[in-house]
């Protein structure tokens, strides 16, 4: 499926910290953008991937756009790696001839983590009922209880350190003060700042978990060849991975808990199809729940050998100049946590060079998202300028 599908529309809301508007409102705001900045109608839109995530269902989409001519959904539950599942399921279906233009909308509303833990286990997704009936009795009951520990033990294996997820935290920020629509635009951190921070759960502080926000974001996909006909340069999808880790729980992974064999999996599976390597590319964006999935990510996907991801992080070869610009938005850190779309959204800014002057990376040419999720999940796409 290399370069055959395409992103052409994205849109996305303000990022808020409070809202008084609904989730289904949040989507359907986005989602409009998104075809608008593609030059679709929603009568173009013959498939929808909503956000488990969000607990969106096709219906809200159908009824609230007017949609008639709906022949494809599918929901990806895969936590943080579902946005990502669902860009291949669009890509699946556009090949298989089964739908032409697909709409994939995200969001959430923020929460604290007790009303995220209630909600959890008066609601539980299925892929969540080993961690309810055996973990949650024990006081795990919140991700970072969850992925802390995958932290701590790289941190025991290889000597990461608090500091380099401090200098993590930092550079992510710097992108964001660059970013009008980021939530934390114009608020500064520095290393003293993140190391005085409250500490969440060991090792993570404040400043290494994402932000709770209010918004949605949205992107189109549809086929190369139909692309040529609409407003924005396409986006290719060259490359497209997802793998699932075993088991789903956060203590009884398989290999090392600080790896993510998930993320390695889908990562090899995207290059393989995108015919590319690490070195090809240029601007990368990571979902981060907490700043060390970067750290995991980076090592699983070969951007740098495992055990050494706690240095790269922490120098300037992930900042704007360096040579793997990492999160140029600002991200689930610093912009905004909008499961993982708008780090979407960022990489087809950059491929389209539509990003502020002074944090768009030159000579973009392929950029790579990766979203993990749940425990081990991985998704994982490349992205290239169109010719």
């Amino acid at each position: 499926m290399r370069d055959a599908c395409a992103v052409v529309g994205i849109g996305h809301t303000a990022y808020t910290r409070g809202t008084d508007r609904s989730v289904v409102d949040l989507h359907l705001e986005a989602s409009r953008r998104a075809l608008t900045d593609a030059g679709l109608q929603a009568a173009d839109v013959d498939g929808i991937v909503p956000s488990s995530v969000a607990d969106r269902v096709v219906e809200d989409f159908i009824r609230n756009l007017g949609i008639r001519n709906l022949g494809f959904s599918s929901t990806p539950h895969a936590g943080g790696s579902s946005f990502g599942m669902g860009i291949q399921d669009a890509c699946m279906a556009i090949h298989a001839g089964v739908a032409s233009c697909v709409l994939l909308p995200a969001g959430r509303l923020g929460y604290s983590s007790w009303q995220r833990a209630s909600r959890i286990a008066e609601n539980p997704n299925p892929a969540m009922v080993d961690m309810i009936e055996f973990e949650f009795p024990m006081g795990n009951v919140g991700p970072a209880m969850w992925f802390a520990q995958q932290a701590r033990r790289h941190m025991h294996l290889y000597g990461t350190t608090s500091e380099q997820l401090g200098r993590l935290a930092v550079t992510i920020r710097r992108h964001a003060n660059l970013n009008p629509q980021a939530l934390m635009y114009g608020k500064t951190l520095t290393l003293e700042d993140h190391q005085a921070s409250r500490l969440i759960v060991d090792p993570f502080r404040l400043f290494d978990c994402s932000l709770e926000t209010d918004g949605a974001a949205a992107i189109v996909v549809t086929s190369t060849e139909r692309a040529k006909d609409l407003r924005q340069p396409p986006v290719l999808i060259s490359g497209v991975g997802t793998a699932f880790g075993y088991p789903g729980t956060s203590v009884t992974q398989s290999e090392e808990l600080s790896e993510l064999p998930g993320i390695r999996e889908a990562g090899r599976r995207a290059f393989t199809m995108a015919a590319a390597t690490p070195a090809d590319i240029d601007v990368i964006a990571v979902h981060e729940g907490f700043s060390f999935f970067v750290v995991a990510c980076l090592e699983a996907l070969g951007f740098c050998p495992v055990g050494e991801g706690g240095p790269f992080v922490a120098s300037d070869e992930i900042a704007l100049g360096g040579d793997l610009p990492l999160n140029t938005h600002g991200g689930a850190l610093s912009e905004a946590h909008v499961s993982g779309a708008n780090h979407v959204i960022e990489i087809v800014k950059q491929l389209r060079g539509a990003v502020e002057p002074d944090r768009q990376v030159e000579g973009c040419e392929t950029g790579l998202v990766a979203n993990e999720g749940n425990f081990g999940n991985g998704a994982v796409v490349v992205l290239r300028r169109s010719r």
